[in-house]
């Protein structure tokens, strides 16, 4: 019998237990891995498990068949969908195959996916497809297929490596490899534990100073470092003989085959004198800013759904991060989830599955704004791809958000569809959708139209106040500035909306509003602190909503649009920016809080969740 394969049977479980058991126990004591929970449910990627075989996007055979009794067993992967399935073929009647997952490198498994039996007058079968990725748990299995004809027999588990498209794979040499200490180190009986980290997102350990016998490896989370269930003493090596440190071989820290985001590692390392360990924090690489940002927002994108939940108009404006970070730097490795997110997201929802509010189809919603941010995303998605589609669809948005104009206040788009609210975030984005809309589809003047229309009425609504600042909207009962909280979103986007009336009509007193607003903003105590961007709601003694976590962040985004038109004038600003959020409001493992200028208080903590990722990303790639 080939070392391939596996025999089921007393025997194989009685060693399976004995070696589960020694590798338990030569887990220090570093708190043990927490298990994740059976897969026996459903899991969903970009397709569900149970997936027929005839509508896979590729094939590849990762491993050797094997055989028995004449019967051939063979697993097949689809590296496109991260899906597998299993044959068997010159089988007899009642021979079956299946798949085996496992969700801690081959520890314990879930057994007798998808298992079939030949059929009278056939000589084969075939399961349906299982994934081999969770993105939704952040979970990565390694997977085999087994069969039973008169003795059960397996394949080897595939996959235990992590590979990259650029078949960067776990295992490579650390020998002459540059990189950065992004922790600090960890210090044990004397020895000095260092975890090293690629600009390519590979990472090795070390240790040093020690003794012949003393330990080192790494540990890989899928989940940002709350669990490891099958990446515990990745690469583990000892001190030889003769020497006082050592180094590990490399591994990856994502695995962006199976769109898992939320790769993290750590260095851990024991001394041959006790049985303790020590380990540096959970990091991530980042040497490039913004991909170390885009990867750290990716983590909570939903595949299966195709949104980051659970906040409808944020999922636009993440996606539209997501589109300029593409179109700025040529990394191309999350542009999958436009297509992905356009597909899914076009159909109705009842209320409270993706908003509060019903959904009709389109992405036309009873609230009017968020129907412009999604027409914003999909005029940058057809910028970045050139697919009709995305436009046509800008378009269809556009033709709803019309209808919402009347008379009242003397014009201006109501905010939703009860009609009680003018306010200045609906308004500002109809002007720059319609302008944008006009600057690609230059042959129906009607677009400019209403651009012009909207933002003679917008410039003189009174919303702009006597500082240069925008309030948040009008009384619905004198029609006058309401003195509304002034917003960081709201006086970008209308910084936004001069600058693209100005691509749009050459006016250079768009250029100049533009650059008013921007002065406005940058000198003002409502709005910066300390020359840091502060939202009245991020401050240590008060809390923001989830709406109001993106705000600076399309701040930055117009801000840098209007930086690009006028030669650089705002750079020093916008980069003041992004040096205070990288160096003062960042963890280890990129994740970026809703406060720039760092702080934090018992009372009022500083948040990061993905809607404040979203925003700092748009500033880093402000300076782009």
């Amino acid at each position: 019998m080939s070392d391939n394969v596996v025999k089921a049977g007393s025997a194989h479980r009685k060693v399976l237990i004995l070696l589960t058991a020694v590798a338990l126990a030569l887990v220090p004591v570093l708190g043990t891995a927490p298990q994740r929970a059976s897969a026996a449910t459903t899991v969903c990627a970009l397709d569900c498990d149970t997936l027929d075989p005839s509508q896979a996007q590729s094939e590849t055979f990762p491993t050797a068949n094997v055989h028995e009794n004449g019967d051939v067993i063979e697993l097949h992967v689809d590296d496109v969908l991260g899906m597998a399935w299993a044959s068997i073929d010159d089988g007899r009647l009642n021979d079956s195959i299946w798949i085996d997952r496992s969700w801690d490198g081959g520890s314990t498994w879930d057994g007798l996916l998808g298992k079939a039996a030949i059929p009278s007058g056939w000589t084969g079968t075939r399961t349906l497809m299982y994934n081999m990725y969770d993105p939704a748990d952040h979970a990565r299995a390694v997977v085999r297929a087994c069969g039973d004809a008169g003795g059960v027999v397996c394949t080897s588990w595939v996959h235990l490596q992590v590979c990259t498209a650029s078949a960067q794979c776990d295992g490579a040499s650390s020998t002459g490899a540059t990189g950065t200490e992004p922790v600090p180190g960890t210090t044990l009986d004397g020895r000095d534990i260092s975890l090293h980290v690629t600009s390519t997102g590979m990472a090795w350990a070390t240790i040093s100073n020690g003794a012949a016998g003393d330990e080192v490896w790494m540990d890989r989370s899928w989940n940002e470092g709350s669990s490891w269930p099958d990446g515990s003493s990745e690469e583990r090596v000892s001190v030889p003989s003769g020497a006082t440190g050592t180094s590990t071989a490399e591994i990856n820290i994502d695995d962006t085959l199976g769109r898992l985001y939320g790769g993290a590692v750590r260095a851990c390392g024991r001394a041959v004198t006790g049985e303790n360990g020590s380990c540096t924090a959970w990091t991530r690489e980042d040497d490039k800013p913004a991909a170390a940002a885009a990867d750290a927002l990716m983590y909570d994108y939903d595949p299966y759904t195709a949104w980051w939940p659970s906040s409808w108009w944020n999922s636009a404006v993440a996606l539209t991060s997501i589109i300029d970070y593409t179109k700025k730097t040529g990394d191309t490795a999350y542009k999958w989830i436009i297509d992905r997110t356009f597909q899914v997201d076009q159909a109705a929802f009842a209320a409270g599955v993706r908003a509060t509010n019903q959904i009709y189809g389109d992405f036309i919603s009873d609230s009017t704004d968020d129907d412009e941010w999604w027409a914003l995303a999909w005029i940058d998605a057809y910028d970045l791809t050139g697919d009709q589609s995305y436009l046509n669809m800008a378009v269809t948005i556009a033709d709803y958000v019309e209808t919402m104009w009347d008379g009242t206040c003397s014009g201006g788009l109501w905010s939703d569809t009860s009609k009680s609210y003018k306010n200045a975030i609906t308004n500002a984005l109809y002007v720059r959708l319609t302008a944008e809309l006009h600057d690609r589809i230059s042959s129906d003047a009607g677009w400019l139209t209403q651009a012009d229309k909207e933002w003679s009425w917008f410039l003189n609504s009174g919303m702009i106040n006597s500082s240069g600042l925008v309030n948040d909207g009008l009384s619905s009962s004198t029609c006058g500035n309401n003195g509304g909280t002034v917003w960081t979103y709201n006086q970008g986007m209308t910084i936004g909306a001069a600058v693209e009336m100005y691509r749009a009509t050459g006016s250079p007193a768009d250029l100049t509003e533009a650059k008013y607003l921007a002065d406005s903003a940058i000198n003002s105590t409502s709005l910066v602190t300390n020359g840091i961007l502060t939202e009245s709601c991020d401050t240590l003694t008060a809390t923001c909503d989830d709406d109001q976590k993106e705000f600076k962040g399309i701040f930055m985004d117009y801000l840098g649009d209007l930086n690009s038109v006028v030669g650089g004038t705002y750079s020093s600003f916008i980069n003041t920016q992004i040096n205070a959020l990288w160096a003062d409001d960042r963890t280890t493992l990129n994740q970026i809080g809703e406060r720039w200028s760092g702080g934090t208080s018992t009372s009022n903590p500083n948040v990061f969740d993905w809607r404040t990722q979203s925003a700092a990303l748009e500033a880093l790639l402000a300076a782009e």
